[in-house]
């Protein structure tokens, strides 16, 4: 018995440094970059560091805007895709559509298939209506394709809320709408903001609708990673990395306080 809980003990420890490795080392690897002056294979740490790249991408306006830039786009698409998705999510959970399944699946086609495609084919449509190269493009082009994370999410929270706390409401002379704003939606706000979570980062790190329809105009901070990256420049490119994850984790942080892990947790539940 005591041979088991330490082999036991032992594959936990392994798979607890396997998880850890494949989460935190890409992590750590784009850290010990941002700061190589010299890494040559096979030594585990650079030869030689410096700052000089964290001050070159500073000194750069263009990663700061891009930076910016990338910020604007994921709050506009967050708040397009909420406004779309919650009428449309209340219809889903509360009314009997028809082909409802079909319906939900249309949402969800432009994620089952490769974004290659279909964001090429975007950019030769958006460039007939004179929407490509322009930023409204890209937030246009997010919000189709994000649409599919904040109306599935909002859809099951508000399933989740029990019908008869708005029957209870209307029976006392409440309007439908009056219910929906004073009950549905502040039990449902927090399947709301999970769902501007999930835009919100994909946004800020999609590149190819970025690419496709903004170019050659607009470069968001994804596309300007990628250029860098492209020309092998990977210091660069991984500064650019830990600075774009920088407005994620600041919407996380302040999402954080207003939203406890236990209701995003329950929701579908």
């Amino acid at each position: 018995m005591r041979r088991f809980s330490i082999l036991k003990l032992t594959l936990k420890v392994v798979l607890v440094f396997i998880i850890l490795l494949l989460v935190v080392g890409p992590f750590l690897g784009i850290a010990i970059w941002s700061f190589a002056r010299i890494w040559y294979w096979p030594s585990p740490i650079p030869q030689e560091f410096t700052l000089r790249y964290w001050s070159e991408v500073f000194r750069q306006g263009r990663v700061l805007d891009s930076l910016l830039l990338s910020l604007k786009i994921a709050l506009l698409t967050v708040g397009f895709s909420i406004a779309i998705a919650i009428p449309a999510a209340y219809a889903f959970a509360r009314y009997r559509l028809p082909a409802e399944r079909i319906l939900l699946f249309l949402f969800l086609m432009p994620q089952a298939f490769p974004q290659l495609p279909v964001f090429i084919n975007l950019a030769r449509i958006f460039g007939k209506m004179g929407l490509r190269g322009n930023m409204w493009g890209i937030v246009l082009a997010h919000t189709m394709a994000s649409l599919v994370f904040s109306l599935w999410i909002i859809t099951a929270t508000f399933k989740s809320i029990p019908v008869d706390l708005e029957q209870a409401a209307q029976n006392l002379g409440a309007s439908r709408w009056r219910v929906f704003w004073t009950i549905t939606f502040p039990l449902g706000i927090p399947g709301v903001i999970a769902g501007a979570i999930h835009v919100f980062l994909w946004s800020m790190g999609e590149f190819n609708a970025a690419f496709f329809i903004g170019a050659p105009f607009i470069q968001t901070a994804p596309v300007l990673m990628y250029t860098a990256s492209a020309g092998y420049n990977m210091q660069i490119a991984s500064v650019i990395a830990i600075v774009l994850m920088i407005p994620s984790l600041l919407f996380m942080l302040v999402i954080e306080k207003f939203l406890k892990a236990e209701y995003i947790a329950g929701i579908g539940g």
